[in-house]
């Protein structure tokens, strides 16, 4: 699709970039999650109050809580059940990610011209490694953020779910559209408590299409592109266009054919990306579910009780 190129007035844009700086500077200084809450409490035209509250002055218990959810530090999100996670470098990037979730709820993240620097920011603090000229869209959901490499000019369009419970990498020019998913972490089919996690690969200029599913541990070869509503249970060859679920190589890139491989079913190298699990600290363990997972004994003599 042609794009023209379009520009913010220069009084606008002078106030994005002086915005953004702040926003930079602020999450450069120290204490991320005071600087998360003063950033959201500003955000939703609550500073004044959220002063009132610091102070200790008197407010409804709904404003209370309100005002004191601004602050990451009195929010509990998934993440932190994570028993393979650092808790630490958690916490940290709790921080940053509830700005980022938080941001996606405000008015400002429809204007794209202050949406999209502003997300590159929280991507500089929050990536292990965060290109240049990234555009993030709304909606992105991402469950770690420290274990994500991320390269120049990747495109991450609405509603994506990039985990990143294990390591994910993802290449110059990668262009992931509407409610994709990319996946680095598997749950065991008997005990759902039992996760392994990987390093999932994609590429540079890898295109993943609408609604596609990239599962824990694959990877899509450079050039390759992942049809709309594909799920990926193997590698994709370079230069190849998958389909299908599970996917299979259906064509080669016009033009790619003499530097690629041949058509069919994908090649199931997970396993070689999987991650050792380790427990960096100690921790009492939780079972949400609480099954019983012991199969059945003797089937005759379950028929005969």
């Amino acid at each position: 699709m042609t794009k023209r190129h379009v520009e913010v007035p220069p009084e606008t844009q002078a106030a994005v970039d002086e915005t953004v700086a702040y926003v930079d500077e602020r999450l450069s200084e120290g204490d991320t999650a005071a600087a998360v809450a003063e950033i959201l409490a500003d955000l939703f035209g609550d500073s004044e109050a959220y002063k009132r509250y610091q102070r200790g002055e008197s407010v409804s218990p709904m404003t209370r809580m309100r005002l004191r959810s601004y602050d990451p530090r009195n929010a509990l999100v998934e993440t932190e059940h994570w028993a393979e996670q650092k808790l630490s470098a958690l916490q940290e990037t709790k921080c940053l990610r509830y700005l980022w979730s938080g941001f996606d709820l405000s008015p400002l993240s429809n204007n794209i011209a202050f949406a999209l620097p502003f997300r590159q920011t929280l991507a500089n603090h929050l990536f292990a490694e965060a290109g240049d000229g990234l555009r993030l869209f709304g909606g992105i959901k991402i469950q770690c953020g420290h274990n994500i490499h991320m390269g120049d000019n990747v495109v991450v369009h609405n509603d994506v779910l990039l985990d990143d419970r294990g390591e994910l990498v993802v290449g110059d020019r990668v262009s992931v559209a509407d409610r994709a998913h990319v996946h680095t972490h598997a749950h065991d089919t008997v005990d759902q408590t039992d996760v392994t996690t990987y390093e999932t690969v994609l590429e540079p200029d890898v295109r993943l299409g609408y609604g596609s599913m990239v599962s824990a541990g694959c990877r899509i070869g450079r050039n390759a592109m992942v049809g709309s509503g594909a799920k990926t249970l193997g590698d994709v060859p370079a230069h190849h266009i998958v389909a299908g679920s599970p996917a299979k190589s259906v064509k080669i890139k016009p033009g790619w054919q003499s530097a690629a491989d041949g058509l069919g079913p994908l090649t199931d190298r997970r396993e070689r990306r999987q991650l050792p699990t380790e427990f960096p600290e100690p921790f009492e363990a939780f079972d949400e579910f609480g099954r019983d997972l012991s199969p059945p004994g003797d089937v005759a003599e379950q028929r005969g009780r």
